[in-house]
């Protein structure tokens, strides 16, 4: 796996030597569906002159990275389930649909749909009743602090996204910095934090990075951009709002071209051909502000 960066951390984190226990999960059909959904909120899709991303992530890989991180910190069968299945409501275009629904401060708009997707796939439901687990142990993953916890506290989620974006769309973590940060974690008071000052500065600093990023003209007018262009396929029945989580984004880009809509298509030229040049300063929402202060040998940094 070391020919990239993601597979250098998925070995960081002993996937081969995952849990037994696992394996039959990761091929839940609800899970598996976002190989298809990528990790960068479409923006995949979008023009490469706006974004260049050095590898490609899926929500699939995330959810996996966040469920080897919860195992590693805990050893907590349950917990790390729960943090396979964090991100299962996930839309297509991820937090693209939060923009459309306007919520850009807290992005957790589609979170409702956990419960219920979660119940309806039956394979899931089949492991876990195998394994004697209730499928409402893993439905509200925020109980487990490790794996959601709330800021500036870091958790899995947390930290893998920090690490995931910093691997491919902020390119300031490499290899030493996977290794090094995936060492040097302590559990303190049931909280993720570093045994090393400077380790701990790094997951810091890459953070604020990736904030400047999403708090970018270019950033907030791709995603409105993708957002509006959803909401016309809504509006025109092209696709429905249901399909967002059940269809992955090949399927949904597909469908929507294929209406051959001309305001569509206009749409779809300027997402994917766009200079940053071209991109008009636009009015910014309050976009959630990733704000993080790690705890070193038990005390905050900031």
């Amino acid at each position: 796996m070391q020919d990239t960066l993601l597979g250098f951390y998925f070995d960081t984190l002993e996937y081969s030597k995952r849990p037994k226990f696992l394996n039959k999960y990761l091929n839940v059909p609800c899970l598996t569906r976002l190989k298809k959904v990528g990790y960068f909120c479409g923006m995949d899709y979008a023009s490469k002159n706006v974004y260049d991303f050095k590898e490609h992530i899926t929500r699939y890989d995330h959810s996996l990275t966040v469920a080897l991180l919860t195992w590693k910190c805990t050893k907590d069968k349950i917990a790390t389930l729960a943090g396979l299945f964090h991100d299962i409501a996930t839309p297509c275009f991820s937090h693209v649909i939060d923009y459309m629904n306007k919520d850009y401060e807290n992005q957790e708009s589609t979170e409702e749909y956990t419960e219920k997707i979660l119940k309806s796939d039956k394979y899931l439901n089949k492991c876990l009743k195998e394994d004697s687990i209730k499928i409402e142990d893993i439905i509200n993953f925020k109980k487990y602090n490790i794996v959601d916890n709330k800021r500036p506290k870091v958790c899995a989620d947390r930290l893998d996204g920090v690490i995931l974006t910093g691997i491919s769309w902020t390119k300031n973590i490499d290899y030493e910095d996977i290794k090094n940060i995936i060492n040097d974690i302590e559990i303190y008071d049931n909280e993720i934090g570093f045994m090393t000052k400077n380790i701990a500065y790094k997951v810091l600093e890459t953070s604020k990075s990736i904030d400047v990023y999403c708090h970018s003209n270019e950033d907030n007018y791709m995603m409105e951009l993708l957002a509006s262009i959803t909401k016309y396929g809504i509006s025109n029945k092209y696709i429905t709002y249901e399909e967002l989580y059940v269809s992955n984004e090949e399927e949904l880009i597909s469908k929507l071209k294929k209406s051959k809509d001309s305001k569509l298509l206009e749409y779809f030229d300027k997402f994917e051909n766009i200079t940053v040049d071209e991109i008009p300063n636009i009015s910014l929402p309050k976009v959630k502000i990733r704000d993080l202060n790690p705890l070193v040998q038990g005390k905050r940094i900031k």
